[in-house]
Formats: C-alpha cells, structure tokens, sequence
C-alpha cells in the first residue's frame, strides 16, 4: 500500500489535514502524520518506509532522500520550492511538484494589506495617501502577481508587469502594462512589488542600484523570499533616501538595525504570513493530496519542478 507522510514542523490546520487522509484513503494511500517534530532525526525515522511526502516549509534535503528508499515524490505545499534539495531528488528518481496559486490570493490580499497600512501612517491618526493613481510594479507576474493586479486595480492603481517568461500580450489581456526591463520597472513604478524566487539569478540582486533608482517616496514589498535582498545595499540606500519605504513579511537578518535607523519607513511581520490564512492552508494541502494520487495513479507530472 502506497504510504504518504505529511511532513509539517509547522502544522496544517486539522481541517486540511482531515482533507488530505480523506483524499488519499480514497485512493487506497495510508496516510501517517509527523507534526512539530523538533529535530531532524525524528523527520529521518519517519521517511523510511513512505513513497510520498507533503511538506510546507520543512527542510527535505540529500540526507532525507538517502533515508527515504521508497520515496516517489515530494509535494511541497505552496509556491516556492528552495527548501527541498531538486538535484538530489533528482539523482534519487524522485519528482518534487509544488502546488503554486494555492496561496496566491492570501499573498496578496497581504501586499495590499501592507500597503495600505503604510500610506495610511500606520493608522495612527495623521493625514496619509491614498493608493488610488499610484503606479504599481510587479516583478514577476504569476499566480501571486496576477491576484495582486487584480487587487490594486480595484483601488484604482495603474499596474505594470516585468516577467520575461509573460508574454505582453498575456499582461494586456489582465489590463497590466508590460515593461521590458527589471530597471525601467524600478524607475517607473510608486510601489514594486516582489514576487521572484530565490534562484542563483535572483540572489541579492535587489539592492542600491535598482532601488536607489526609484522615485521619490516611493515603497518596496517583498513578500517573495528573503534572499533576493541584498540586505546590506538596501538598508544604505534606505539610510540615503529618508523618502524611501520597505515593508515585508520575510523579517531581514538586520532587522533590528532596520528598526533604528529607518522607523516607520520599515515594517516587517514577525514571521512570514503570505500564505498565513485558512483558505491558503486548506487549498494548498488539499492540491498537494491530488497531485500526489494523480502521480503515483496516472503518472501526471503536470507540476513537476526537477527533471
């Protein structure tokens, strides 16, 4: 019998994982459930003897592959994906899917939460702005980027899209301005919000350059991943231009210093929360379950990440 492992240190909510066995006992798959673990032995112990694990934020590297010997597949619940080893899984004949747009909406509903927040002075009695008219530029615009357009379109923004792997006529059919370079995004744009993945590319390319080269009093949101910040250039620039605003839910390892010297110019939640919602939860845990019954039954690999 197929044995699928939900891996969670930071657990689904009872109602997702109610959901998971439901969809995966119907199948005739036996489901087993390690939640909080605190250590990574405890993760080894159980990958010994499953042929498929969903995962969230958990670690699944060359030393769970090499303890997993019966291992298919890897579902990680949600978007982004650096957490599990594509190389290794590779070598070990075993596919990784993730289940992107699950969460794309609770990702979103967050950037125009952290926005409206910050223009409005923290809600803390004083005359803000408004985001009605302001040029909003999405770097990346996938399933996250697109439910944020449509958002911000409702609030009355003119919204602009950099994705070299999107085609213009794809953004003007959203009613989303295509812009040919991630510079001109940065130049252009009131409001950029982030939405790349952390990749050998990606990796601390948004720092002084890019944006130092925004206009005046103009906000950044990263709701992506950490590692695209060049952490130090940022907090220069920051420094630099006292008009310049950073808001995030991926908290930077200079935090405390960010606090300081910048104010209310910064904000970060304390942990990541894009995805933090029931919906988010719930879709993400149940898409994992169907993906990896449609794999093991039908060999669908439709969101297969390694090749």
């Amino acid at each position: 019998m197929t044995k699928v492992l939900i891996a969670t240190e930071k657990p689904f909510a009872p109602v997702a994982v109610k959901g998971i066995t439901d969809i995966c006992k119907e199948a005739g798959f036996e489901v087993v459930l390690l939640e909080k673990y605190t250590s990574k032995a405890e993760l080894l112990a159980a990958v010994a003897d499953v042929h498929a694990i969903i995962i969230r934020s958990d670690i699944i590297d060359a030393e769970v592959f090499d303890a997993a010997k019966q291992l298919k597949i890897v579902v990680r619940a949600g978007a982004g994906y650096d957490n599990v080893d594509l190389t290794s899984a590779t070598a070990h004949n075993v596919v990784v899917m993730n289940t992107p747009g699950q969460n794309a909406n609770a990702v979103a509903e967050l950037v125009i939460g952290m926005l409206l927040f910050g223009v409005r002075n923290r809600f803390n009695g004083t005359s803000g702005s408004e985001l009605m008219g302001k040029r909003l530029g999405l770097l990346a615009f996938g399933a996250t980027g697109r439910n944020v357009a449509r958002i911000a379109q409702g609030l009355g923004m003119e919204v602009y899209a950099f994705d070299p792997f999107t085609p213009a006529e794809a953004m003007a059919q959203a009613g989303v301005k295509h812009v040919a370079t991630q510079a001109e995004l940065f130049a252009g744009c009131d409001i950029v919000s982030m939405h790349i993945p952390a990749t050998p590319e990606t990796k601390g390319s948004i720092g002084r350059a890019l944006v130092g080269s925004m206009p005046k009093k103009a906000i950044l949101v990263n709701t992506a991943r950490k590692e695209i910040i060049n952490e130090a250039e940022l907090l220069d620039i920051l420094k630099e231009r006292e008009d310049l605003r950073y808001f995030t839910d991926i908290m930077p390892a200079n935090h405390e210093e960010m606090v300081a010297a910048l104010g209310d110019r910064y904000f970060s939640t304390p942990k990541k929360m894009g995805a933090q919602t029931s919906e988010a939860n719930i879709n993400a845990g149940l898409a994992a379950a169907r993906q990896i019954v449609g794999y093991i039954k039908e060999g669908n690999e439709r969101f297969r990440l390694n090749k």
